[in-house]
């Protein structure tokens, strides 16, 4: 694998309300998928495109995270904790978490309870291409119901981040993996905020774009989802395994 200097922040520290009935003391990242976690496959998919800086924005629970995998070694990776003393919200959680960030220029930030099926290589060179202060991926889902859409131009530019509607439309969603210009930080105020419904929406100015993927997208929130990632659990951890485009071009070399 080629190693990538981006760092990766994994926003690890939600309450998981929804799960509570399936998840009583667990937090949602921890939730079991086969014979490890639902964070183990997000950390597998880092690993094995190359990011092996991880900062996780803890909370709720945080202990169980944070003795589960301590300080990354055992997974050949380093990991750094942002823990919030109360909810901060994602966008509060990214601010709190910038002093584990060294002279980064730009940021991974992924969801913790959703797995997305992304080339993070590809992601983070469109974002540079891009020149915006963010870039995300974006999932085409069959029922968009419960996420709200994006409206794009032909440039793959945001305009806007539409709200759920009732309809059961396909549609394409923000799927929850971002790269963020460092100076996106500066945009942050203090205190509790949602990338989603805060610093997103404000941010459209300046340019974000997306990136749109095919292929295995889940978000875990709901126990009915839940449900539906352990039925997936070949395919998701066999999307977990798959490089990225510059190393698959390194094996063409080769061969």
């Amino acid at each position: 694998m080629t190693p990538i200097d981006t760092p990766a922040v994994l926003l690890v520290g939600g309450m998981g309300t929804r799960l509570r009935t399936v998840l009583p003391s667990t937090p949602k990242p921890l939730a079991a998928l086969g014979e490890a976690s639902f964070l183990h496959l997000l950390l597998r998919q880092l690993y094995i495109q190359g990011i092996h800086r991880v900062i996780m924005c803890t909370g709720y629970l945080a202990d169980q995270i944070e003795c589960e995998f301590g300080d990354g070694r055992d997974w050949d990776l380093s990991i750094n904790y942002s823990r919030e003393s109360q909810p901060m919200g994602t966008g509060g959680a990214v601010k709190l978490a910038q002093e584990y960030l060294g002279e980064a220029g730009e940021i991974l930030v992924m969801n913790g309870d959703s797995f997305t099926e992304v080339d993070l290589t590809e992601l983070i060179q469109f974002h540079r291409a891009k020149r915006g202060l963010i870039s995300l991926a974006a999932a085409k889902v069959d029922n968009a119901s419960r996420y709200g859409t994006l409206r794009l131009d032909s440039n793959c530019r945001v305009l806007a981040f539409l709200e759920k509607s009732e309809s059961d439309a396909p549609g394409l969603i923000n799927a929850g993996v971002y790269v963020f210009d460092r100076a996106v930080l500066d945009h942050i105020p203090e205190g509790t905020w949602s990338l989603e419904r805060d610093v997103f929406p404000r941010m459209i100015e300046h340019g974000i774009y997306a990136l749109a993927r095919t292929g295995v997208f889940i978000d875990i929130g709901t126990p009915e989802d839940y449900v539906r990632a352990q039925k997936l659990h070949d395919e998701l951890y066999a999307a977990a395994m798959k490089t990225s485009s510059v190393d698959r071009e390194v094996v063409r070399e080769v061969l």
